[in-house]
């Protein structure tokens, strides 16, 4: 059972967590190519932004602390409302620019690989599953420290700075391109 969730754990981190940052990356290309500034602007370059950072919470908690009931419950509420939240992107979207083929095939990545990512930490985690369901959450709202195993200690700088390149950095310049126009056009309506 430990290989087999080592094998797991190492599945995340080194596969899906990637992954799903080169998707966000190449969904952002996307945004940049259709030049979202000019149709669907800020509001939707915001709803970017925060459903990044509703995978970001559940995924630095996993990373930084020992998966509890506490845990596990932002971890599926944070999917929950990642999934409502890319629903309500694509329909507000639509009908304001083009979504290339390209973008729809990003967008399943990165609406699937957060539900592998969350199923398999139930599955590494299964007895903290089954507190979580049966609702025994005594002692289970604490954070401990995550026991860096398998070299974790290095894979976080580097896994923070790897996504800070593809995703962060680009959507934050993808937020200010929204922003300057938006402000632009104001300016010009006044």
């Amino acid at each position: 059972m430990l290989q087999t969730n080592y094998l797991l754990i190492q599945l995340i981190l080194y596969v899906f967590l990637p992954l799903w940052g080169i998707a966000g990356f190449v969904d952002w290309c996307c945004h940049r190519s259709t030049r979202i500034e000019h149709n669907s602007g800020l509001k939707e370059s915001l709803i970017h932004s925060l459903m990044g950072l509703q995978m970001a919470v559940p995924i630095l908690l996993c990373l930084l602390f020992e998966v509890n009931v506490l845990i596990m419950l932002i971890c599926l509420v944070a999917w929950l409302a990642h999934e409502l939240v890319a629903h309500y992107d694509v329909h507000y979207a639509a009908p304001k620019r083009y979504i290339s083929i390209w973008e729809m095939h990003a967008h399943n990545y990165l609406a699937t690989l957060p539900l592998y990512m969350l199923l398999l930490i139930i599955v590494i985690n299964y007895p903290v599953f089954i507190k979580l369901v049966s609702f025994d959450w005594q002692g289970e709202f604490k954070l401990n420290p995550m026991p860096y195993a398998h070299g974790g200690e290095a894979y976080l700088p580097y896994y923070l700075g790897f996504m800070a390149l593809v995703c962060v950095l680009p959507y934050m310049e993808e937020n200010m391109r929204c922003l300057l126009v938006a402000l632009k056009r104001r300016r010009e309506q006044e």
